[in-house]
């Protein structure tokens, strides 16, 4: 099974929780799989968290078998000392998981972003 990750940007954190039981239980009866989701509540958590560094290590894992720190610090030409920092960061976030030896890999073969910017409706 290949896993999908959609990440969301909504200020309302309520009515996504909603939203995503909702799509589990629709998975539940289907009993198909429907994807996971991970929500910011702003654009701004959404781009300090995920900077481009941290796009450019999901990148290099996902689709890769596990990845050591040093060898993935080679393949992006960065300090290992970041990329392990990095690393942490995505695996709190729940974007990549790390084996037991310390290895790095990426579960998800899709990741989608899923971000509206509208106009702020006046009082």
């Amino acid at each position: 099974m290949n896993r999908t990750l959609t990440i969301s940007i909504r200020t309302d954190w309520k009515t996504e929780i909603i939203d995503t039981m909702a799509r589990a239980q629709t998975g539940l009866a289907r009993e198909t799989y429907m994807g996971e989701t991970l929500n910011f509540e702003t654009p701004a958590a959404f781009f300090s968290r995920l900077t481009t560094n941290r796009w450019a290590m999901l990148n290099a894992l996902q689709g890769a078998s596990s990845i050591g720190v040093r060898e993935l610090a080679r393949r992006l030409g960065r300090d290992v000392k970041r990329v392990h920092e990095d690393a942490a960061e995505l695996v709190e976030l729940g974007l990549v998981e790390r084996a037991d030896n310390g290895a790095l890999s990426c579960p998800y073969a899709d990741i989608h972003v899923d971000m509206h910017i509208a106009a702020v409706q006046a009082a």
